[in-house]
């Protein structure tokens, strides 16, 4: 078996990477059934009162975020289901919350769409873009998850 088959890269995980996987599907299908099926607000509630921010900046695990960012990214690809940056945004928010992780749900809207107005989330933590950040600079933030924190992330 080729080193680079999916084959042989799955079976190099530690069981703990599974773990995190099947978690990110779950999340990840949790997420878009409740932004289908869910007003806006309450999604949008769910993501400013989900975890806590149990952890201090100094103390954050780049490693583990990688991680998340990781599972939820692999799963972003590959579910048979539409998952995009909203989905995939609030899945990484969720599960880093979760930990105890500072994490910030942002989101933005933009006018500049050959289609019309467009819009965009992002997850950032400790000042540092975790997903959805090659967009970011192309949106005017309107919300941020949980609360109103202003950060230089938003626009």
């Amino acid at each position: 078996m080729p080193r680079s088959s999916p084959l042989h890269r799955f079976a190099r995980y530690r069981w703990r990477d599974y773990a995190m996987l099947a978690e990110a599907l779950v999340v990840l299908a949790a997420a878009s059934a409740a932004i289908r099926l869910l007003a806006f607000r309450q999604v949008a509630a769910v993501a400013g009162s989900w975890g806590s921010d149990k952890r201090p900046g100094s103390s954050v695990d780049d490693a583990k975020i990688r991680k998340l960012v990781w599972a939820v990214d692999a799963w972003g690809r590959r579910v048979p289901w539409k998952a995009v940056c909203f989905q995939r945004g609030l899945a990484l928010h969720l599960m880093l919350r979760r930990r105890g992780f500072a994490s910030i749900l942002h989101y933005g809207v933009s006018r500049g769409r050959p289609q019309g107005l467009g819009a965009h989330v992002w997850v950032t933590a400790n000042g540092l873009m975790l997903a959805g950040g090659k967009e970011a600079p192309d949106f005017i933030c309107l919300a941020t998850f949980p609360g109103s924190v202003r950060t230089s992330a938003d626009r």
